[in-house]
């Protein structure tokens, strides 16, 4: 354990220092906000990545988890920081499409198989479409989702988009209220 505070603390401080960027922008959704986080910025660090670690690690045997992942770039280094803090899972990542050469995966990583318990993880919720979309490729292969989290949720309807997808439960680690909580309304 860092002796430096919380993990969750840890990694607060590191999304407020490294991740929040104010300013008009454009997100995934086409929706433009006052304010962005770009969590990649602070988990792809030290402190981030190791304060996560030990978030996720606590999650996965929470929910039992075998295996660890979703789609591509959002949940890379979220499932990565799993492995890190020593979670005895497999990590995957979902594609947007399957390969059309090599072994024509949509879903990469060790080979998941009807036993996996699947966390699906996400570093930045807002409409929970990625997400989603995670959530349904794993389920058109027949895989178990045990649980959904995410690094930090912006509170704009995307858990009850996840909700709604599958019957797992799903957490955030953190919120926008933690990281901006004098943000404007939007």
């Amino acid at each position: 354990m860092n002796p430096h505070g919380a993990p969750k603390d840890r990694l607060v401080a590191a999304l407020r220092e490294h991740a929040l960027v104010i300013g008009e922008v454009t997100l995934t959704s086409g929706r433009t906000a006052s304010y962005y986080v770009d969590a990649k910025r602070a988990i792809l660090r030290p402190s981030g990545f190791l304060a996560l670690g030990e978030l996720l690690a606590e999650q996965t045997r929470h929910f039992a988890a075998t295996a660890v992942g979703g789609m591509t770039m959002g949940a890379d280094p979220v499932a990565c920081a799993a492995l890190a803090g020593h979670a005895d899972v497999k990590a995957f990542f979902v594609r947007k499409q399957a390969k059309a050469h090599g072994l024509h995966r949509r879903v990469e990583g060790p080979i998941l198989d009807e036993h996996d318990r699947c966390l699906v993880v996400e570093d930045v919720v807002t409409t929970g479409g990625s997400t989603v979309e995670a959530i349904e490729a794993l389920q058109a292969e027949g895989r178990l989702i045990v649980g959904v989290v995410s690094v930090l949720d912006r509170l704009a309807g995307g858990a009850e988009r996840i909700q709604a997808a599958c019957d797992a439960p799903y957490v955030a680690l953190t919120t926008i209220d933690d990281v901006y909580p004098d943000r404007p309304a939007q």
